[in-house]
């Protein structure tokens, strides 16, 4: 049985043009060690902080795959969940997929353009550290279509939408799965986003020290997308690593403000 609730954020992997790069810029960057999983499993990466399973790195098997990070959802049935999938209107990838005895994988594409991955787990769980330096700690949908997204994930996953912003010009949700109170994922509307940019999952890694993380970004040949700036949730930062894959960084220590109803 998973850890994670049904719908909630379990795992995170990158696919990058270079994985030793990789290794290095989050290496430095998140204090990651790593544990190739070998051959057999393409060199699937995994990133330990501790010890602990913090996310994983991937070379990019095709060019034509994205330099991105992907979002896993956990799931206790990944082939009735990808059926869900396609009977709301999304789009199945690959999968469902055996990997071993770790788990059984699919890859997806919601209405709104955003791709995510199911992860059924076996004997890899997901996280296994959260909320703590190195660790996962939150994921958001930036999604050009908002309308289209959220029935889309309250059918397949039972999501609530909690709406945080005015719902114009900032139109953003915060969504809970069944059994879980604390809400596990955000959900924000960007019309800003230029036409030749997909909608795609942000993936947020906690730092102990926002500003100084992103300085070690630059050094290591990254860009800082959107400065250090506070937050009811924490001090943050978008940036991007050497090879261009965006993420997030946040120092939830630094605590500026109430949090929105809701939230």
């Amino acid at each position: 049985m998973s850890a994670f609730s049904e719908g909630a954020p379990c795992w995170a992997d990158a696919s990058l043009p270079d994985l030793e790069a990789g290794q290095r810029f989050y290496g430095e960057l998140l204090g990651w060690t790593f544990q190739d999983t070998g051959e057999e499993f393409g060199h699937y990466t995994m990133a330990l902080r501790d010890g602990k399973n913090a996310a994983a790195l991937m070379g990019k098997m095709d060019p034509s795959m994205p330099t991105a990070w992907s979002v896993y959802l956990a799931t206790g049935d990944a082939a009735k969940t990808t059926a869900a999938i396609r009977e709301a209107g999304g789009q199945v990838v690959f999968g469902p997929d055996v990997v071993g005895d770790v788990g059984t994988m699919a890859g997806a594409v919601d209405p709104g353009g955003s791709f995510f991955g199911v992860w059924q787990p076996d004997t890899h769980p997901g996280f296994g550290i959260v909320n703590a330096p190195g660790g996962f700690c939150w994921a958001e949908n930036h999604t050009k279509d908002a309308a289209a997204a959220d029935p889309f994930y309250e059918k397949v996953f039972g999501y609530s939408g909690q709406q945080i912003g005015d719902g114009e010009q900032f139109d953003y949700k915060v969504w809970s799965v069944a059994g879980q109170a604390d809400p596990v994922a955000g959900r924000m509307q960007r019309g800003d986003l230029p036409a030749d940019a997909p909608s795609a999952y942000r993936v947020y890694f906690v730092v102990e020290d926002c500003d100084a993380s992103a300085d070690v970004v630059r050094r290591l040949g990254g860009r800082v997308i959107g400065e250090p700036a506070d937050s009811p949730f924490g001090r943050m930062a978008e940036v991007a690593d050497d090879q261009g894959a965006t993420f997030a960084i946040i120092d939830v220590t630094r605590r500026v403000g109430p949090p929105p109803a809701g939230a």
